[in-house]
């Protein structure tokens, strides 16, 4: 694959992924604030959808700003809900009782 992003700012954003705690979840946008680039939640998407090629890091805790799940990665549904966290509706976490207050 070729580099396309920055592998330092890749792992400055999988390394902010790393802090969400266990029976959490964050936001995009949460991580993006957290680099200090509170503009760039797709960057964090971005970077997280290619995180296999920068080792194992808990993405399956990172949602949308509305609780919703990664459209077609079916193993994140499960990955929550080991660690405790249920659906409130099939693609939704309660982001008022799961969301990662930093």
């Amino acid at each position: 694959m070729k580099q396309i992003l920055d592998e330092d700012l890749a792992y400055e954003i999988l390394c902010a992924v790393e802090e969400v705690p266990e029976g959490r979840v964050a936001t995009y946008g949460q991580i993006a604030r957290l680099i200090g680039r509170e503009k760039n939640s797709r960057l964090v998407g971005l970077v997280l959808s290619r995180s296999q090629y920068y080792g194992d890091y808990p993405c399956h805790r990172i949602v949308n700003h509305c609780g919703r799940l990664v459209p077609g990665w079916d193993e994140q549904k499960n990955l929550l809900a080991r660690e405790g966290i249920p659906l409130k509706d099939e693609n939704h976490v309660d982001l008022k009782q799961y969301q990662w207050d930093y």
